[in-house]
């Protein structure tokens, strides 16, 4: 099974990162802006379950994602099941309306502008994303895609990458969760 390892980190200071990561050669993208609608299921409490169902948009593109629980107390490590879905529905609104005829019911929007990134670390190749979230704040994420029998070595190089980063601690709430604390 694929799992999704990542850690993310409040960014008090931007420009110190963009610098920081500058000067390892890492060049971070334009900004693009994902609008990422959450659902919550008819029978079952996705708060409790730790697992959470979206329609992100971006670029003229959607995709429908099921995140399931965190498989640890430090990362985010868990399955993170993405599909796409037709250029007829870019801007995902059909399928709202099917989850939406099947009982789930919309919860939260979260819209940010996402910068990405990748870094070289070990023999591993980082995604990193700067986001700026309308109304939580900006953070920076790294992440990597792991089997099972790698997940700790994933675990380990995003550790090290974050403390050689100096990114302090890291945030284990969604940006679901954070912005929904907020309100």
């Amino acid at each position: 099974m694929q799992l999704e390892v990542e850690q993310k980190h409040r960014v008090e200071d931007v420009a110190a990162l963009i610098a920081t990561l500058g000067k390892r050669g890492v060049t971070i993208g334009p900004p693009v802006t994902q609008v990422d609608q959450y659902f919550a299921h008819p029978a079952r409490d996705y708060a409790r379950s730790d697992e959470a169902l979206r329609i992100r948009s971006a670029g003229g593109a959607s995709f429908v994602t099921y995140k399931g629980p965190k498989l640890d107390a430090t990362t985010k490590t868990r399955r993170e099941l993405e599909l796409p879905l037709a250029a007829s529905d870019a801007d995902g609104l059909q399928f709202v309306e099917l989850l939406q005829a099947l009982g789930f019911r919309p919860v939260a929007t979260v819209r940010k502008h996402r910068r990405t990134f990748h870094v070289r670390r070990q023999a591993h190749e980082v995604e990193g994303a700067l986001d700026d979230v309308d109304g939580v704040g900006t953070f920076v994420e790294l992440e990597l895609q792991a089997d099972d029998a790698h997940v700790d070595v994933a675990r380990d190089t995003i550790r090290s990458l974050a403390t050689e980063l100096k990114l302090g601690d890291s945030e284990r709430r969604s940006y679901l969760e954070l912005l929904l604390s907020q309100q």
